[in-house]
């Protein structure tokens, strides 16, 4: 049999239903509002406390590892006030000489090695030259026409005091002809020692009437055989390089070197020069600059400069790697940490440990400058002068801080 519902439970029913409903809304809405707030409040928090990597950064050590570690006090130091740049070096131009014949001719005999030390004078190589060879001829020739007009004077003199047939005119000819063999042997003699022939070799060959095709050339300066192309038979001629020998004054070097455009202003001709190769990095060698630039490099925007550098024991070769520093002002008076107190994080800043116990360390954001003297690095913010910072260790907390151990 079928339920017969009257009107007035059927209103009753439907009124329940929606009260049930009405309630389960409001709860749902509460319970969502509710949530709502508390996830704003939990935004508003995390935007309030500001992110790790701004907040200082502190740890404690053990005894045992406080014993692992140096802690020395910031202090002032004088920095100078310089610029530097990269350069290599050379020899010094102006005390190098390239040693060329002053005839053509095929090399004889070279007698200098590289390296060798030699003496103003002394013989490096001998050629033989039919420039010489002809000089000499003239020479002989010279000498020939002297000793028979000299021979016709004294017998046109003989007969003009005897009076047997020279004229006074036969006998003036025969004076002039004397004379001018005179002068033409003076001048093939001047030829001949242009040739390097001393007096007595000269002598030698108008006595002997015998040429000596070698010519001897020598090294013009002291100094040292910077390079070496003397080959036996190898033709070669004034000006046409490379030339056979070359001789330098290696007591003194050149650094050729750019600094920047903008660095260019604070450089001047007679600046001392502090300069360090990479075979003596302990060493510095001392020198000034003798000549800059007169323009600007359009692609590097740099300004060549040369200097000259006293290498008293011949340490610096051609061609060396050389890094170079100029003082341009007075040394300034700065904060400074030993280099290892600085550690370089990861995002390129510089920082270091401060402590006033130490027993707990501090993490620093510090401002270095370019300037490193006796060890120590220029600090220009974020330390004070008598402040505790670690040395050595520090990148050891900064390892300890980003990797903690495991509990």
């Amino acid at each position: 049999m079928k339920a017969k519902w009257s009107k007035t439970t059927i209103a009753g029913i439907a009124a329940l239903a929606l009260l049930v409903a009405l309630g389960s809304y409001r709860g749902l809405f509460k319970s969502r509002a509710g949530a709502g707030a508390k996830e704003s409040h939990q935004v508003e928090q995390t935007t309030a406390t500001p992110p790790a990597s701004q907040a200082a950064a502190t740890l404690e050590l053990t005894k045992s590892q406080v014993k692992t570690i140096a802690i020395v006090p910031v202090r002032d130091h004088l920095f100078p006030v310089e610029i530097a740049a990269v350069g290599s070096i050379d020899f010094d131009e102006d005390n190098a000489v390239q040693v060329f014949p002053p005839y053509q001719g095929k090399i004889i005999a070279a007698f200098a090695q590289l390296g060798q030390e030699v003496k103003k004078g002394q013989p490096l190589y001998t050629i033989d030259s039919p420039d010489l060879v002809q000089a000499e001829s003239g020479l002989i020739a010279a000498a020939g026409v002297r000793d028979l007009t000299t021979k016709e004077l004294k017998r046109a003199k003989d007969l003009f005091d005897a009076g047997k047939g020279v004229s006074q005119r036969e006998l003036e000819q025969a004076t002039s002809d004397q004379q001018s063999a005179e002068g033409a042997l003076f001048a093939a003699r001047d030829a001949v020692r242009l040739f390097g022939k001393t007096e007595e070799e000269t002598n030698f060959i108008i006595k002997a009437r015998k040429i000596d095709p070698t010519l001897v050339v020598p090294s013009p300066t002291d100094g040292y055989i910077t390079a070496r192309n003397a080959q036996p038979g190898l033709l070669v001629q004034p000006g046409n390089g490379p030339a056979p020998y070359a001789v330098a004054d290696i007591s003194s070097k050149w650094m050729l070197a750019y600094v920047s455009e903008g660095n260019s202003p604070a450089v001047r001709v007679g600046q001392p020069v502090d300069v360090v190769v990479m075979a003596y990095p302990d060493r510095h060698f001392k020198g000034k600059i003798t000549a800059i630039g007169a323009t600007v490099d359009p692609a590097t925007h740099r300004v060549s400069t040369r200097s000259e550098i006293s290498d008293p024991k011949h340490e610096l070769l051609p061609g060396m790697i050389a890094s170079f520093t100029i003082q341009v002002s007075e040394p300034v008076k700065s904060t400074a940490v030993p280099a290892n107190a600085l550690v370089r994080e990861g995002d390129g800043t510089m920082t270091a440990w401060v402590t006033t116990d130490r027993l707990h360390f501090a993490q620093r954001l510090v401002k270095v400058g370019q300037g490193e003297r006796d060890g120590l690095r220029q600090v220009l913010d974020g330390l004070k002068t008598g402040e505790l910072v670690v040395s050595d260790g520090a990148v050891f907390l900064s390892n300890l801080l980003n990797d903690p151990p495991a509990d």
